[in-house]
């Protein structure tokens, strides 16, 4: 089923500009209903779908295939060192000290190799699909969440209304969450069960994590455009360009 799932530009705000129905982010797209088909298919009309996730996550739980949708994987953490992928196994494996463990998956969401070279794939591409598209990784929290920040930065959004959205998710994923709690809690301890619902969470000191990162390797969010991720000085103006409705 569709697991939090939302269109970025839909905010109270009109900080963003970002044209509706564009950009939706969202879980992992297994068992899909075929209801939750023709609304990516037929209402939406997603052109294309990047999939954050690992290999191991895509061949465990394969995207459902959709007819007419381009599908491209874009491993995020190929290259991570932390030891959290960002998948359910690692967070599992991670749960007695999460905390510690998220913030230097947030560290690799910024600076590893496979980010830097992921996302800069994923921005550069954007300029030529100029179709919806649906972005996801297990979750949808922490790949997809720091995918999410960066359009709507781009978008001239303001950090409270990205941190709205980013938040968002913990509504949006709670009834999935103890679904999951549900299933796997008498495999686990109770350390490992409190650590598991921590992490199946976002929190702000995450988002704000990556954002002190981003300006210590690369001086600011242009710095991290140009530097980290070698876009072209006019990116955000090309980026604009296409995606922005016209001010009023």
């Amino acid at each position: 089923m569709l697991v939090n799932f939302r269109d970025i530009q839909a905010q109270s705000s009109k900080e963003s500009r970002l044209k509706k129905n564009l950009f939706f982010r969202g879980g992992q797209l297994t068992d899909l209903t075929a209801e939750d088909k023709k609304i990516l298919t037929d209402k939406f009309q997603i052109g294309k779908i990047y999939d954050f996730r690992g290999q191991e996550e895509v061949t465990t739980q394969p995207d459902v295939s959709l007819d007419g949708v381009n599908y491209e994987n874009i491993d995020i953490l190929a290259s991570a060192t932390s030891g959290n992928s960002g998948s359910l196994q690692d967070m599992i494996i991670n749960a007695t000290d999460i905390r510690e463990a998220m913030m230097k998956t947030y560290e690799s969401i910024v600076i590893s190799e496979s980010a830097l070279e992921g996302y800069r794939t994923f921005l550069l591409d954007l300029l030529d699909q100029k179709q919806a598209v649906y972005f996801h990784c297990f979750a949808g929290k922490d790949r997809t969440g720091f995918a999410a920040a960066l359009l709507l930065r781009l978008s001239g959004a303001s950090d409270e209304e990205i941190m709205k959205d980013y938040l968002k998710t913990n509504s949006a994923r709670k009834e999935v969450n103890q679904e999951i709690i549900n299933a796997v809690k008498a495999t686990l301890t109770e350390d490992q069960i409190e650590g598991l619902q921590i992490a199946l969470t976002v929190d702000k000191n995450y988002l704000l994590h990556a954002r002190e990162i981003m300006n210590k390797h690369f001086g600011s969010f242009e710095g991290y455009l140009r530097e980290g991720l070698a876009l072209e000085k006019d990116y955000m103006e090309y980026f604009q360009a296409l995606y922005l409705n016209q001010k009023a």
